[in-house]
């Protein structure tokens, strides 16, 4: 992309209580929120962090050449030559700068944002595949990784900050993309990265437990999620899973136009699923048969929503559905791996205890016979530790042996987190669960003692490549470690 340049003036435009100490005539080149990243001629926000207060470092960014400062309080010297823009909510405020110094890319451009618990990866990836199978050049924003077109742009965030976001979206408009699918999380409405977006259509997937250790409460969850919602235009449409029960409480406050989708209940997208088996699954979509390459009820959910936001945004059911019909789920999400004795190895990004249930009741109906599943699941570490047993009384409810392992632990011990999990497990179930924290050797273990026909399920880690282990993110890839163990033990097929 091109240089830019934006007088501060042009930069603050319209947003409310905002006092400039200095002229309002200074140029910047560059936002930064990092000050250790300040070049000169940049404007520096100074964003109140869980961690740190950016505050303590405007005079660091002024010494190394900041022309400008965003902040919520002034420091005590202002110094002479450089710009002061006191606002009220500097996170809030860095939303609008930032779609500002790129020249509002969003409004540009046909933005849809997917958000819930679980499904927002799949929805917003299957929408990508299925314009651009319409003929659109697409951007997408994901957990697993942000595109355009074919160029992969690797994903550290569900959702990046105001200023990443608003510079990926106008390198896509800038690439000819006409349309952007991303995924906003409770996170990025609450940090205020959205702000200052103008969305063509928000997406309701569901709402369970999660992300308690930054919102503390489930109603704070719910508040933030439904804050999406409460920011689209009249212009927009909100399109919600009515058969989760907060389904119409995302939509009470919102302006835009209501549309819903459901596989038990009437609805502008109603659905229903005639057969559902490991190769593919047949549906009913308003009336109309399709048979899909992807499988669960999870799926049909993810479906129905993206054949509702398609129809919203003006295209044609028949092109949609022959379109959808042959689409692949994206990586890490119930993806199968088979050994040529066909053990089934299914990996999944099932994190919360209802995306786990989830799988693991996909996987029970998909069952014909007598074959064990066997699931290996752990819980990431400084995250919500209130699912930590309720993850594992679900994966010992729901198969006939478990071994709880290690996940992302980052800065607890591992043992730590897998005796809290632990208290879940249902005391007739403890003979057939074992605890092994080393990854790799809980995958081998699980294969070691898998019999033609059984299911192994490895949750938790879907696509990520990496074990993050103190701050230290080690190479490590559920299905390349599977791979290998089927390698070892079984002869592989794909």
């Amino acid at each position: 992309m091109e240089s830019i340049q934006k007088p501060i003036h042009s930069l603050v435009s319209g947003i409310a209580d905002v006092v400039i100490h200095g002229s309002d005539n200074v140029v910047v080149n560059k936002i930064i929120i990092d000050s250790r990243r300040i070049m000169p001629g940049s404007l520096f926000v100074a964003l109140r962090g869980t961690q740190v207060d950016g505050h303590q470092f405007m005079d660091t960014a002024t010494d190394l050449g900041a022309a400008a400062i965003l902040c919520e309080e002034l420091p005590k010297t202002l110094r002479e030559g450089v710009s002061y823009i006191q606002v009220i909510d500097s996170a809030e405020a860095m939303g609008y700068v930032a779609a500002s110094f790129y020249d509002k890319p969003s409004k540009k451009l046909t933005l849809v944002g997917v958000t819930g618990t679980n499904g927002k990866t799949s929805v917003a990836t299957f929408l990508f595949q299925l314009f651009r199978a319409l003929g659109y050049r697409c951007g997408l924003l994901s957990t697993v990784q942000n595109q355009i077109e074919d160029e992969v742009i690797p994903s550290t965030h569900t959702t990046p900050d105001a200023v990443a976001l608003n510079q990926l979206l106008a390198l896509m408009l800038e690439k000819g993309c006409s349309h952007v699918f991303m995924e906003v999380s409770s996170h990025s409405v609450a940090q205020h990265r959205i702000t200052g977006l103008k969305f063509a259509g928000g997406i309701f997937t569901n709402i369970t437990h999660d992300h308690l250790d930054f919102h503390k409460t489930f109603d704070n969850y719910i508040k933030a999620k439904k804050g999406f919602f409460d920011q689209l235009p009249k212009s927009a449409f909100a399109l919600v899973n009515i058969d989760d029960r907060r389904g119409s409480v995302m939509v009470q406050n919102t302006k835009a136009r209501i549309e819903t989708y459901s596989l038990q209940t009437v609805a502008t997208y109603h659905g229903k699923i005639l057969s559902d088996t490991l190769t593919g699954m047949h549906m009913e979509i308003n009336n109309q048969e399709v048979w899909f390459r992807v499988i669960g009820r999870f799926n049909a959910y993810n479906l129905l929503s993206v054949y509702g936001a398609a129809l919203a945004l003006g295209e044609m059911p028949e092109e949609v559905l022959t379109a959808l019909s042959n689409l692949n789920s994206p990586p890490g999400r119930f993806e199968q791996i088979h050994s040529a004795d066909n053990i089934v190895g299914i990996v999944d990004y099932a994190h919360t205890p209802d995306a786990l249930e989830n799988v693991l009741q996909t996987i029970a109906h998909l069952r014909h016979g007598n074959e064990q599943v066997i699931t290996i699941v752990g819980c990431g570490g400084n995250r919500d530790a209130e699912k930590r047993p309720k993850m594992a009384e679900i994966a010992c409810n729901l198969s006939t042996r478990v071994i709880l392992t290690s996940d992302n632990p980052r800065y607890e011990d591992p043992q730590d987190i897998l005796d809290q999990m632990l208290k879940g497990v249902p005391p007739l179930k403890y003979k057939n669960t074992s605890v092994i924290p080393d990854r790799h050797e809980a995958i081998f273990k699980a294969v070691a003692e898998a019999n033609p026909e059984d299911i192994i399920l490895i949750a938790g880690k879907g696509h990520e490549t990496y074990q993050d282990i103190r701050g230290v993110k080690h190479d490590f890839d559920d299905r390349q470690v599977l791979r290998e163990a089927f390698l070892n033990f079984h002869s592989q097929k794909e």
